[in-house]
């Protein structure tokens, strides 16, 4: 757990519903990447830890039994059992809102445990420990998130900082080789982010200033797991986002939630679409998929 900083449950309040349109998918090949590695038939258990809506656990589902996504966030949890329903596999699915630290809960062994940009969220060592406590001997904990060293070119606050010289430097905006649309303007974003909640980073009621931790090797390593095994699922494919998709971006990020901004909600997306409109007058925008980036460890007998 990041220190000086504590968990509430106002982390992603509001969020869930800005998350699926918001938030850039995974690169497309995962689910075919981890059948492969992993030798997934349609069979076994897996949790999802801190599954938000259920992107990951859902994209997962035929190639498993059954799958559990557990998140502390209600909305979350409410989102994922209405796409699960939608896309006919709430039979296979069960959802449980319980924090991570309060693992078990009497859910039982897995086969495979995914944790999908969550486990910074989470006291890390409690949580690795816990899990490989329900995996199954042989049994894998897969950490998965975009690919940090490569190049971004995402949408709003979580994409750094834009060009400095050439078109678009006076907002922030990137150029997207060889697209369409022009990249979003995401130092403006975050410029504008700043301006209402101030320049140290949010994260429910508390704030970040020096970001989450890092290092999961070394916790997991610590747990006794056995890894990692390191795989990449390129992306590299054209995306079209409309000014409606980077808004719901910027209210899908804990540190910019919407319950952050309080009376000033309003206003501040106001402001947000203007620039997104100086910066598009078309409304569309550019990217390039971001690869993914996959941990595999093994809860090996040691």
């Amino acid at each position: 757990m990041t220190v000086g900083w504590e968990w509430d449950d106002s982390l992603f309040a509001g969020t869930a519903r800005h998350y699926r349109r918001g938030r850039l998918p995974y690169a497309p090949g995962l689910a075919g990447a981890l059948a492969e590695v992993l030798n997934l038939d349609g069979r076994g258990r897996l949790i999802d830890v801190g599954c938000g809506p259920g992107v990951i656990a859902l994209s997962l589902a035929h190639l498993f039994s059954e799958i559990v996504g557990v998140d502390p966030d209600r909305g979350m949890v409410a989102e994922a059992t209405r796409e699960a329903a939608e896309q006919g596999v709430a039979g296979k699915a069960r959802w449980v809102r319980v924090r991570a630290e309060d693992l078990p809960a009497g859910l039982g062994t897995f086969d495979v445990a995914t944790f999908a940009q969550s486990f910074h969220w989470m006291d890390r060592d409690l949580v690795a420990v816990t899990i490989k406590a329900m995996l199954k001997t042989g049994g894998v904990l897969v950490h998965i998130s975009d690919l940090k060293t490569e190049r971004e070119t995402g949408t709003g606050p979580a994409s750094g900082s834009g060009a400095g010289t050439g078109p678009g430097a006076a907002t922030g905006m990137r150029i997207v080789g060889g697209l369409p649309h022009p990249a979003a303007p995401c130092s403006a974003i975050d410029e504008l982010v700043k301006e209402y909640l101030g320049p140290v980073r949010r994260a429910g009621r508390g704030v970040l200033p020096h970001g989450t931790p890092g290092g999961e090797a070394a916790v997991l390593s610590r747990a006794g797991f056995s890894g990692p095994r390191r795989h990449v699922v390129l992306g590299g494919q054209p995306l079209e986002r409309t000014a409606d998709d980077l808004v719901a971006g910027v209210f899908s990020m804990s540190f910019s939630a919407p319950h952050l901004f309080g009376p000033w909600r309003d206003a501040f997306e106001a402001d947000l679409r203007r620039l997104l409109r100086e910066a598009s007058p078309s409304g569309r925008f550019s990217e390039r998929q971001p690869s993914t980036e996959i941990f595999i460890w093994r809860n090996d007998p040691r």
